[in-house]
């Protein structure tokens, strides 16, 4: 007697959590689990603490003047409604993916496509505008210690004058390689460079103390309270990036313990460093030195202060800064891209991880030499706010996975749990449409192009190769056929 005739599960079947950490065993396509707790903790710390603080803080202090110390204040909070989410999420589905695997097992294929789709983008132009970012930085710290630099033919872009960015190439090239040695390597990597630039930030503090001008805060909201909330708007994105620790959940070596720890911390630490940092900036210069500086913190050093021979360390403490912000995001762009080709959503053979290194070798590959030619050639200041956008639509969708899954699988074992559910989870969506909003509406318009070319891709190969589709047998009309010829 034929078998019962089975139905294809439709765009918006969601993946059953416990076989989404079983299958990872049963693939071939596992990693290696090597990461401790420490490791992930700097991961956060090394995503979120880069170009931000050392440049962000001067746009702030010209829209809030000493009232910008609020805004960090602001920015953090609405950064933690979102972190509890990827908390309790990263803890009890401990899979490669963040907020892609999330939305597949709470709301469906489509939708974890959608996300997915969303965070290759993100994540990938963040390496690459990173990565010119990094060259410019590499230029402020040869002129600050050895009064010299690179030519704009091999340290720009064609649109920038130059030929092609050789240091954002050599940056991007360099860290692949640190990537396909290992995940462990590259969190002790990571974790070297976190240290320096945390001694790099402890110093400036120390130094601002010793020189603070109380009179430099006032009047402390020279614009209101309204323009606090305005910094606290571009501030946010000073905190982007403990979202990326939750790309290593499948490395933890015990993610139900550390990666709530790490995510969390990482938030707190990171944000101490800010308040203060930010005191100590506005203790020895005024907004006005601050505002229009592409290097601010140097700028109070030098101008504020008076030591100008600081200017070099700052500058070190950048370049090393924005090195980590490279490493942690590049890693999380594989991992993801690794998980949706594990499902089958993007071509199976890509997820083949290195039976030496235990890395997504080939994949890792592909991608650093995708986004090397783009940092060296494509000017990336229009595109580059797709990768808040892209962040922003993560953290609506995280919080809405908290939500549904405390609904359909209340009895699911949950290390970590976010306390007021489903309050704190919608104040999180809240945050993040509200900052969504204030977006350009050419970025919009960008975004939504991406993701229709997205879509087509997904109901072109997509939907014809996934996993959950693929291992559950034949369509219906292929079933009832079965069975009349029997």
């Amino acid at each position: 007697m034929a078998a019962p005739a089975t139905r294809k599960p439709g765009v918006f079947a969601v993946r059953d959590v416990q076989d989404l950490t079983t299958e990872t065993h049963e693939s071939g396509h596992e990693l290696k689990r090597s990461v401790t707790g420490l490791q992930l903790t700097s991961m956060g710390v090394g995503a979120i603490i880069g170009t931000g603080i050392f440049v962000v803080i001067g746009q702030g202090a010209g829209l809030a003047g000493p009232g910008v110390i609020l805004s960090f204040v602001l920015a953090a909070i609405a950064c933690t409604f979102s972190a509890l989410s990827y908390a309790e999420l990263a803890s009890s589905i401990p899979v490669s993916g963040s907020a892609y695997t999330y939305s597949y097992a709470t709301m469906g294929e489509l939708v974890a496509w959608i996300i997915g789709w969303d965070l290759i983008l993100e994540y990938g132009v963040s390496v690459a505008a990173v990565a010119v970012g990094w060259g410019g930085n590499v230029n402020a710290f040869l002129e600050a210690a050895f009064g010299v630099a690179l030519p704009d033919a091999i340290s720009k872009s064609p649109e920038d004058g130059g030929v092609f960015n050789l240091p954002a190439v050599f940056i991007v090239l360099a860290i692949m390689l640190l990537l396909v040695r290992g995940a462990r390597e590259s969190a002790g990597a990571n974790l070297v460079m976190v240290a320096v630039k945390l001694v790099v930030l402890t110093f400036f503090i120390v130094v601002s103390l010793a020189n603070f001008k109380s009179g430099n805060l006032q009047p402390f909201l020279p614009h209101g309270f309204h323009s606090v909330t305005a910094a606290a708007a571009i501030i946010f994105f000073a905190y982007i990036g403990f979202d990326a620790v939750s790309t290593g959940s499948e490395e933890a070596r015990n993610p139900a313990k550390d990666l709530p720890f790490a995510v969390i911390g990482s938030l707190l630490i990171c944000t101490l460093f800010y308040i203060l940092t930010a005191v100590g900036a506005l203790g020895i210069a005024t907004p006005e030195q601050m505002k229009d500086s592409d290097a601010p913190l140097a700028t109070a050093l030098d101008e504020g202060a008076g030591l100008s021979w600081a200017a070099w360390i700052l500058a070190l403490g950048a370049l090393i800064a924005i090195t980590s912000v490279v490493l942690v995001i590049f890693y999380g762009q594989t991992r993801i891209f690794f998980a949706m080709a594990r499902d089958g959503l993007l071509p199976e053979r890509m997820a083949q991880v290195h039976p030496r290194f235990g890395t997504p070798a080939k994949l890792t590959v592909g991608l650093g030499v995708l986004i090397a030619i783009l940092a060296a050639l494509v000017p990336l200041g229009a595109i580059v706010e797709l990768v808040n956008i892209g962040t922003l639509f993560a953290f609506v969708l995280v919080n809405i996975g908290v939500i549904i899954l405390r609904r359909t699988r209340p009895d699911m074992p949950r290390p970590y749990r976010v306390p007021l559910s489903p309050v704190f989870p919608l104040i999180g969506v809240a945050f993040a449409v509200y900052l969504m909003s204030d977006l350009p509406l050419a970025t919009w318009i960008r975004f939504v192009i991406w993701l229709a070319i997205g879509l087509a891709i997904y109901a072109l190969y997509g939907y014809r190769h996934s996993r959950l589709r693929r291992d559950l047998g034949p369509a219906p009309v292929e079933a009832t056929d079965t069975t009349e010829q029997s």
